[in-house]
């Protein structure tokens, strides 16, 4: 019963199906949730006075699991099995759980580099166009990204969606001698922020690494990153595929017909869209340009996307 009254509650259930798939800060699960830092920091105390969570100390930081007590996990498995894992809200945050744990590899570092990294780097060096003005990128999940959009741009630079994700992306920038401003902007959003207007208001090469956005959720994030683009710019995404594999009132549409039809509502039009598959995650890599940029794809382009 004790377990019950700690679990049933939908902000303790969203923390429990978080901390069940990875230890998370405070501060990455109220990044996530969209609550603030004191509200999270009950919850999680309920949590852990239960036995469905523990705290574990990595460095200077408190990070929370989920209990390795094994009645306890095994309740908590139990009860994040009857939940529908297809829900929105638990995608979104599952989407934004990512984001927050490759902010982590961005604080230690990046660490080295990953075939899916330089799978998602190959995509965007294929785009004919190699030198650009100004880059920016959002998210610093790959450090490989961060690599490409250093070189090919005069004027480069980084949202992080934390503070740490910032300092780990500076150091990266350091070490490997880029040149990039790196900004952080809580929740990885890119409208309306005065830094970002500052840095320089409009870019001819936008990258989306891994948003905190995820399916229908994606359209304002990609308008907002339109209206950030040159008219003859570019816009590469690079979203989980479970993000996209959801059903749209009771009709089942395909991920890659979904992703599309998300650029056409954010006014922007998908020239290539690929699978990318490597170390065990599954991730649809897409370019797209303003509408207004171009005409329409004629029939011999479309063919080309994949």
């Amino acid at each position: 019963m004790r377990w019950l009254r700690a679990a049933g509650e939908p902000t303790r259930l969203r923390l429990l199906a978080l901390c069940a798939e990875a230890a998370l800060s405070v501060s990455d699960l109220a990044q996530v949730l969209r609550q603030s830092e004191p509200r999270v920091s009950r919850h999680l105390k309920l949590l852990c006075e239960s036995g469905l969570l523990e705290r574990l100390r990595q460095g200077q930081w408190v990070h929370y699991r989920m209990s390795s007590a094994p009645e306890e996990a095994s309740f908590v498995r139990g009860l994040l099995a009857q939940l529908d894992r297809r829900d929105p809200l638990l995608l979104r945050d599952a989407s934004s759980a990512r984001a927050a744990t490759g902010a982590d590899a961005a604080a230690r570092g990046f660490g080295a580099d990953s075939r899916l990294g330089r799978a998602l780097a190959e995509f965007v060096a294929g785009s004919p166009r190699q030198v650009f003005d100004s880059a920016l990128l959002v998210g610093v999940t790959h450090p490989e990204l961060l690599a490409w959009a250093a070189r090919a741009a005069r004027r480069c630079t980084v949202v992080a969606p934390s503070r740490r994700a910032a300092q780990g992306a500076r150091a990266c920038a350091e070490r490997r001698g880029f040149s990039c401003r790196v900004l952080h902007v809580p929740g990885g959003g890119v409208g309306r922020n005065a830094e970002l207007a500052r840095a320089g208001a409009h870019f001819d090469a936008l990258l989306l690494d891994h948003p905190c956005a995820s399916g229908e959720t994606l359209v304002p994030l990609l308008e907002e990153a339109r209206a950030l683009i040159e008219p003859a710019g570019a816009l590469w995404l690079f979203e989980p595929y479970d993000a996209l594999d959801v059903s749209r009132d009771r009709v089942v549409e395909h991920p890659l017909a979904r992703l599309r039809r998300l650029f056409e509502a954010a006014g922007l039009r998908c020239e290539r869209l690929s699978p990318i598959e490597a170390d065990g995650a599954h991730v649809l890599a897409a370019v797209a340009r303003p509408i207004a940029a171009g005409p329409a794809l004629t029939a011999s382009a479309e063919g080309a996307v994949r």
